[in-house]
């Protein structure tokens, strides 16, 4: 994709009258050289895959570490007997985002939106809102177009791999990428999806990324529920009418500062944070 700004492609929306999928849709066009019918098929074939991993999720099955599995079913029935804190549809969101990023940990096949181990965010929010709202799978695939729009101008001005900018690039930049597809699900213009992508962001600005024996796991899986929930709070205040005090493309700029910052014990080598627990420790050393 060409765009290095998200005020760029505001800028396009308006001057061109065009919604904020149908600038990336197009750029897709150009860039890789297909029809509509083209790009929109290949954005399709990612939507059934998530609903798919979604669909196969094994509540029975353990990471070859044993350090993640079983908890999605855990979250499942918790949720559904009742009388959670939550309520039901924060609990679907919650259940979903374990799920998924369970499954990466088990070896099953997953999307990853943006990266392997934040795979769960999109997915845990996109499903249940669906559901909700009944919206059609083509409204689905154009909501992808958007977050796919804002991943890759997190990437192109900063990052989104955990090795180079802590776990705010992968969780931080999921759980922006979610909100802005559900901003613009609820009818949110390009300005309202930027601003509900930055929220998003600045909320897990400074995560680092400390996985236990350098793992996907822990506290990987956990942190996809967090960059969920979180980007549907930013969804809604950015509904209501809440702007980002900071533009959104400044957030992401922010965001490459934090991490360059970052101490390398802090960037998924496994060294620093909670891998550096005494509990962190002794997994690394039974492994």
């Amino acid at each position: 994709m060409a765009f290095h700004s998200l005020e760029q492609i505001c800028r396009l929306c308006r001057e061109e009258n065009k919604d904020f999928y149908h600038v990336i849709l197009e750029d897709d066009m150009k860039e890789r050289e297909v029809s509509e019918e083209g790009s929109r098929s290949k954005m399709k074939k990612m939507w059934r895959a998530m609903v798919r991993a979604a669909e196969d999720y094994d509540p029975a099955l353990r990471s070859a570490s044993g350090l993640s599995g079983c908890d999605g079913g855990r979250a499942a029935a918790y949720y559904e007997a009742g009388g959670s804190l939550c309520g039901e549809f924060i609990g679907e969101v919650v259940t979903g985002a374990i799920q998924m990023a369970e499954s990466n940990a088990c070896m099953r096949r997953i999307v990853a939106a943006p990266t392997a181990g934040s795979c769960g965010v999109l997915p845990a929010v996109l499903l249940p809102c669906q559901k909700k709202f009944a919206i059609s799978d083509d409204r689905i695939v154009e909501a992808l177009y958007v977050a796919a729009g804002i991943g890759q101008v997190i990437a192109s001005r900063a990052f989104i791999a955990g090795a180079t900018g802590g776990c705010q690039a992968e969780i931080g930049s999921a759980s922006a990428m979610a909100a802005g597809a559900l901003v613009f699900l609820r009818g949110g213009d390009a300005g309202q999806i930027c601003d509900g992508a930055a929220i998003a962001l600045k909320a897990l600005m400074g995560l680092v990324c400390d996985p236990v024996a350098g793992l996907v796991e822990v506290p990987c899986v956990k942190r996809n529920v967090i960059g969920a929930v979180g980007a549907m709070t930013a969804a809604d205040q950015a509904l209501a009418g809440i702007r980002s005090f900071i533009p959104a493309d400044q957030v992401i700029d922010a965001m490459r500062e934090v991490g360059e910052k970052m101490d390398a014990s802090l960037r998924e080598t496994g060294l620093g944070g909670l891998a550096a627990t005494a509990k962190g420790e002794s997994v690394r050393l039974e492994s």
